[in-house]
């Protein structure tokens, strides 16, 4: 029973995280913590006499196990990618007891909290062909990179059943087995999981993946460096699936998209092969992160959204734009 006030996801105080984190670095005093964003996970920007750093305190779904992977990937990523000048990694800062990350208590529960270098540059938007290119040369970089990490941890793969079955159930489960709309979200769902296995049998391009790179908050530069973040998502996987969120990016104006998608093209192809059936296989992709954002949508409605915006409305514009895909 919940006889007591009970937190569904908490903002965690400053001052209790500085108790918390403070003495287990070699930071130096901290002289400040701030709040800095609120998205999936929760960010503060740290301050102390050592200078900046970058805290994220995941959410209470985020398991342990789940954060040792990331912080490994990235700790492998950081040593791979110190050749490489144009492409970086934001890497865990080490603990005293040479951990990446700690589980603190919330009032929902444990919650991990991590350390990251802070970076240096700014967000391009990607709006001139220049860029573009940059951006698609570092991408072919990462996955470069990612192709030499041997990471003996359990993972889940970014396959169908990630991307198809599992948001399809919990959407089902959101909606209600009974809803009008369950019968043409099935065939829809069954229709897009026979095209992409299809395309994989043709072979395509498979390993590590950002999971996330949409080139919209996962990636600064400076100068002619980028350096990549937001790495929770990362896990084996089809690399079209990268590339397909870097083309369905929505802060681009309609008419520069082509363009502007050719020369993040050209960029990774300067760097890494990209054959004529990854290359086919992008727009397939592209509506199956459409499915799984919907199915991640429900998962956070319980804790972070609410329902108010989650309605029929929501749901209608969905099959409105899966109908649009002429899949079934």
């Amino acid at each position: 029973m919940y006889t007591g006030p009970t937190a569904l996801r908490s903002v965690l105080y400053p001052k209790y995280l500085e108790y918390c984190l403070g003495e287990r670095y070699d930071l130096g005093k901290w002289d400040e913590c701030l709040f800095w964003l609120r998205g999936l996970n929760d960010t503060y920007r740290i301050k102390t006499s050592s200078g900046y750093y970058i805290l994220r305190v995941y959410r209470l779904s985020v398991c342990e196990a789940d954060v040792a992977y990331e912080v490994s990937l990235l700790n492998e990523l950081e040593i791979k990618l110190s050749a490489v000048t144009t492409t970086k990694v934001s890497e865990p800062i080490t603990q005293l007891d040479n951990r990446s990350y700690t589980v603190i208590e919330a009032p929902e529960g444990k919650r991990a909290a991590v350390i990251f270098r802070y970076i240096d540059g700014k967000e391009n938007v990607l709006q001139v062909e220049a860029s573009c290119f940059a951006f698609g040369k570092s991408a072919a970089e990462l996955h470069t990179a990612m192709d030499r990490l041997t990471i003996d941890l359990p993972r889940y793969e970014v396959d169908t059943y990630f991307l198809i079955k599992q948001p399809y159930e919990r959407i089902v489960n959101y909606i209600g087995e009974n809803h009008q709309a369950v019968p043409f979200l099935r065939q829809f769902a069954d229709a897009l999981e026979e095209r992409i296995v299809a395309a994989a049998k043709c072979g395509l391009d498979w390993g590590i993946c950002h999971g996330d790179m949409h080139g919209n908050n996962n990636a600064f530069q400076e100068g002619v460096q980028w350096t990549h973040y937001d790495f929770e998502w990362a896990a084996k996987g089809w690399r079209a699936y990268d590339l397909a969120q870097v083309k369905g990016r929505k802060r681009q104006l309609t008419e520069k998209k082509e363009v502007l998608w050719n020369a993040f093209i050209s960029g990774y192809r300067s760097v890494r092969a990209l054959s004529e059936q990854d290359e086919s296989a992008i727009d397939l992709f592209m509506i199956a992160r459409r499915l799984w954002v919907m199915g991640l949508e429900v998962t956070l409605i319980p804790n972070d959204f609410g329902v108010l915006d989650y309605s029929e409305d929501w749901l209608d514009g969905f099959i409105q734009e899966f109908r649009s895909y002429n899949m079934v």
